[in-house]
């Protein structure tokens, strides 16, 4: 049975994993938002990690920046070019504050040297939707949504988000290419269940998940949604996450981005 628990970036879904029985039975399919980003600045999160038992990470889903087609940019040079000749002037998209797309940015303006307008969505359609009617200049897309769009001409791809350039886009540069050495941001799906689970059930999961990804058919279809596998067992995803929640608590915490309860 497959419930699909919308509401908060995921808050709502996390917090259903980690009051389930450790049985595990009940599985969560949690990524960087809910248990990174929203813990360090939605205190309406109440949970920490240690609620969770991480089973492994599933994916890496990364980001590409995109650009409506009249901004007069060409290359990623040119777009920090023009956003330094109008600081805030410009502005970017997101799929609402707290979201891997604003973190992205917000990176990216720290790594760049530059400060855009941030206008938030409620999720990514309504991101792609107004780079397509005007509403915003710019934002950091998953690869899916904007892939169709970027081949036919109606957005305008500057780099992706991650070391490696991507399988469906592969004319695309990273951002380590283009000068920014060692950008490498994406949001990772994994499994996880609530506190508890015993580690025999936990090797029995990471062996039956480990069996499904490597079947030709589920391996290609995410290949051709830009995504890339990022299987990890247990040890390395629980150091992932806590990883991953010291970053997004630095850049919350430096940027004053703590929603208000």
């Amino acid at each position: 049975v497959v419930e699909d628990v919308p509401g908060v970036g995921g808050v709502i879904a996390a917090k259903q994993t980690a009051a389930a029985k450790p049985d595990g039975y009940t599985l969560g399919l949690n990524d960087s938002g809910s248990l990174g980003i929203s813990i360090a600045m939605n205190p309406d999160a109440n949970y920490t990690l240690k609620d969770f038992t991480p089973i492994t990470a599933l994916a890496r889903l990364p980001t590409i920046l995109v650009i409506r087609p009249d901004v007069p940019a060409n290359t990623l040079a040119e777009f920090v070019a023009l956003a330094k000749a109008k600081p805030g002037a410009m502005s970017f998209g997101s799929a609402g504050t707290g979201s891997i797309h604003q973190m992205t940015m917000i990176i990216f303006e720290k790594a760049a040297g530059i400060t855009l307008l941030h206008v938030p969505y409620r999720g990514g359609t309504g991101l792609v939707n107004a780079l397509l009617t005007g509403e915003v200049d710019s934002g950091w897309s998953g690869i899916p949504n904007v892939v169709s769009l970027i081949k036919t001409g109606k957005l305008r791809a500057l780099c992706i988000s991650v070391l490696e350039r991507d399988a469906s886009l592969p004319e695309v540069p990273t951002c380590d290419e283009l000068g920014y050495k060692d950008f490498n941001v994406a949001t990772v799906l994994g499994l996880q269940s609530s506190a508890g689970v015993p580690a025999p059930i936990v090797a029995k999961l990471q062996v039956a998940v480990a069996k499904v990804l490597r079947e030709p058919e589920i391996a290609e279809r995410l290949k051709t949604l830009g995504i890339h596998l990022a299987e990890n067992g247990t040890p390395a995803y629980a150091k992932f996450m806590q990883d991953d929640l010291a970053r997004y608590t630095k850049i919350v915490d430096e940027f004053h981005l703590q929603i208000k309860p």
